[in-house]
């Protein structure tokens, strides 16, 4: 049963703009393993905005429960090239409560946006 869906849409061309004005907010919003690519480099522009689409996404599904954190919602990539998220924290335990027991997640960027979209499924309250 799907529980939540939520979508979102970054400006590509701002959020770059934010992360040359203020480098550090790549480590506030996203932890290593998203921030940089398989070369172990930091991901363009395009690439973090769509992921930080996704963290506000789940927000969103989740009805956006205060006390949430970045850091709680990553945003990863399979084998296959799959992004996947992985909840800890309040946004696990917030996911848990609600009987959420697995996402989907689409990530896109193109003329200039980024979005993402995530679903939330599982059994609901019981």
């Amino acid at each position: 049963m799907i529980i939540g869906i939520g979508i979102d849409m970054v400006n590509v061309s701002r959020f770059a703009e934010t992360i040359e004005r203020m480098p550090a907010i790549v480590d506030r919003l996203f932890l290593p393993g998203e921030s940089a690519g398989p070369d172990g480099r930091l991901r363009p522009a395009n690439s973090l905005a769509a992921r930080f689409a996704a963290k506000e996404a789940v927000a969103k599904a989740l009805g956006a429960p205060a006390g949430l954190s970045w850091h709680e919602v990553e945003v990863l990539q399979a084998d296959s090239g799959r992004p996947t998220l992985v909840l800890i924290g309040a946004v696990a335990a917030t996911a848990a409560g609600l009987g959420i027991d697995s996402w989907h997640v689409s990530l896109s960027h193109d003329g200039g946006a980024a979005v993402a979209m995530v679903v939330a499924e599982g059994r609901g309250l019981v």
